[in-house]
C-alpha cells in the first residue's frame, strides 16, 4: 500500500504522518444542554470522578444499541458513575458541536473522528489526551498507525481522540443477482459498469447501482473519482494546489454520476448512507458502494451467500487507488467538570473487551490490538478482503486534507447540494470541481499562512 499526501508551509514543509495498514482500514439529536458542559475557553474540571457525566454519540440511531450496551457494562463496573446517553445522526453531529461550542452545553465526552478534530480544536474545545494515555493501562494497546492518523488530524502533535476504530471503503455486490446474469464480479472499473447497465431493469424496479446523492456524498464521489483517474495525490507537487479538478477527475465524475436515472433509483439524488442502505438491503440492486460500516446491516438482509464486499474496483494499470477513511474515536471536551469520570469511561469503552464488542456490532476494525486479533476479525471477509487489498502493493491512499479547518464545511454544508445538481445535470462536473478546487486552494493557502 502507498500513502501519497502533500502538506506544506511558507516556513517548511510539515511532513505528514504516515497511515499505514491498520489506519486505513485501518484504513461516517436531542439536545442536553442543562446537562452538558460549557462553551470553549471553559477549563472545567477534573471532578471527584463520580457522579453524572454526557456522552454524544456521533453516529446516532445507527449505534445506539452498541452503545448502550457498553454503558451498562461500564455502569455495572463503576457503580458511581452515571453516562448519560445521546444519539445525534451523523449528519448533524458536527454543526451540534459548533452549535454548543459558542452557546454552551458541551458533553463532557463525544465521537471525534479524524475528519472534525481540526474544526472542533481549533475553537479550543477538546482536551489534549497524550499525557493521560500515556499514564493508562491503554499505552501501548492502541494500533499506532491510528493513533498517529488522529494527532496528525489535529495538526498540533497532540492527541485530541483515542482511536476506536478505522474504516475502509467496499464495494458490496449481489452475488446472486451477478451469477443470474452471468457477470464477473465487479473488480475492475471496466467491470462495475458493465454490472449497474447488465443488472437495470426498470420495468421490474431492478436496478445496478446505487448513488449517494445526500448526505456524505463527496467522500464517495471523490473515491469514485481518484479510483478512475489513477491520480495519487490530493495535491500537485507543490502542495498548494489540489488535484480534484485535475481533467482526468473530471471526466472520471461525468462518467459516475451519469449512472443516475441510468442504472439507479431516482430517490437516489437525497439519499444519505442510512437510506441508501435501507434501500440496497431491501431491493433488487445490483452494488451499493460503502464501508464497512454497512457489513452487519447486509448480513442481517441476505446472510453471508447472496452478497460480498470487495475492495474498492482496480483502475488504471492495474492499480487501486482510494481516497482516505477517517478513523474514528473518542473525545474528551476541555469544559467537562469531571473529566476523572470521563476519562474512565473512554478507557473502558476502548478496553479490549468493549472495544471488540464495538467494532464486531459496527463491522470495523477495532482500534485496541488485542481486540484485533479476535476471531470475527478474520471471519468478516470484507474486513479480511480489504486487510489482504491494503498489504499487497495494489492500493494507494489518497489522504483527505482533514487537518484543515475549513475541510468538514467544505466537503459537506458548501458542496452537497452541489453535488446534488450535478447528479441531476443542473450543474457541470467541471463547474462543480472548480469550485472546490477554488475553496480547497484558499483554506490551504491560510492554512499555510497561519503555519508561517
Amino acid at each position: 500500500m502507498k500513502i501519497s499526501n502533500h502538506r506544506s508551509s511558507k516556513g517548511g514543509r510539515r511532513s505528514a504522518a504516515v497511515v499505514a495498514l491498520s489506519a486505513v482500514l485501518a484504513l461516517t439529536a436531542t439536545a442536553c444542554g442543562d446537562d452538558g458542559s460549557g462553551t470553549a475557553g471553559d477549563k472545567g474540571d477534573e471532578g471527584s470522578g463520580k457522579g453524572k457525566i454526557v456522552f454524544w454519540d456521533n453516529n446516532g440511531g445507527v449505534r445506539t444499541d452498541i452503545w448502550k450496551e457498553i454503558i451498562a457494562d461500564f455502569e455495572k463496573a463503576n457503580p458511581d458513575i452515571d453516562v448519560q446517553y445521546v444519539g445525534i445522526a451523523s449528519t448533524e453531529y458536527q454543526s451540534k458541536v459548533d452549535t454548543s461550542i459558542q452557546g454552551g452545553g458541551l458533553p463532557d465526552v463525544g465521537g471525534v473522528g479524524a475528519a472534525m478534530i481540526a474544526a472542533i480544536a481549533a475553537q479550543n474545545a477538546l482536551e489534549p489526551l497524550d499525557d493521560r494515555l500515556a499514564k493508562s493501562s491503554l499505552n501501548g494497546k492502541l494500533n499506532e498507525d491510528m493513533v498517529k492518523s488522529l494527532k496528525s488530524a489535529g495538526d498540533d502533535d497532540k492527541l485530541y481522540s483515542i482511536p476506536t476504530s478505522a474504516n475502509n471503503g467496499v464495494l458490496y455486490y449481489r452475488t446472486d443477482l451477478f451469477k443470474k446474469a452471468g457477470l464477473d464480479a465487479p473488480t475492475d472499473w471496466a467491470k462495475f459498469y458493465e454490472a449497474a447497465e447488465k443488472l437495470t431493469n426498470e420495468d421490474k424496479n431492478e436496478f445496478g447501482y446505487t448513488i449517494r446523492g445526500g448526505a456524505g456524498s463527496i467522500a464517495q464521489a471523490l473515491d469514485a473519482m481518484y479510483g478512475q483517474s489513477g491520480i495519487t495525490s490530493f495535491w500537485d507537487s507543490s502542495g498548494e494546489k489540489t488535484t480534484v479538478n485535475d481533467p482526468k477527475n473530471v471526466e472520471a465524475l461525468e462518467k459516475y454520476v451519469a449512472l443516475y436515472k441510468k442504472t439507479t433509483p431516482a430517490a437516489d439524488l437525497n439519499n444519505d448512507f442510512t437510506k441508501m442502505v435501507a434501500q440496497w438491503d431491501s431491493g433488487t440492486i445490483g452494488m451499493l458502494n460503502h464501508n464497512l460500516g454497512s457489513y452487519q446491516d447486509h448480513v442481517k438482509a441476505y446472510g453471508t451467500d447472496k452478497f460480498r464486499g470487495i475492495p474498492q474496483p482496480i483502475g488504471p494499470g492495474g492499480k487501486r487507488v482510494q481516497v482516505s477513511n477517517p478513523v474514528d474515536g473518542l473525545g474528551m471536551f476541555k469544559s467537562s467538570k469531571n473529566k476523572e469520570a470521563a476519562w474512565k469511561f473512554i478507557e473502558f469503552a476502548t478496553s479490549k473487551a468493549e472495544n471488540s464488542k464495538f467494532n464486531e456490532s459496527a463491522g470495523q476494525v477495532p482500534a485496541n490490538t488485542d481486540a484485533a486479533k479476535d476471531a470475527w476479525v478474520s471471519e468478516a471477509e470484507p474486513t479480511k478482503l480489504a486487510a489482504e487489498a491494503l498489504s499487497d502493493g495494489s492500493t494507494t491512499i489518497v489522504q483527505l486534507p482533514y487537518y484543515l479547518p475549513d475541510w468538514g464545511t467544505i466537503s459537506k454544508t458548501d458542496n452537497e447540494p452541489g453535488f446534488q445538481k450535478v447528479v441531476n445535470g443542473s450543474m457541470s462536473a467541471k463547474d462543480f470541481l472548480d469550485t472546490m478546487a477554488e475553496q480547497l486552494n484558499t483554506a490551504q493557502a491560510e492554512w499555510n499562512e497561519q503555519k508561517g
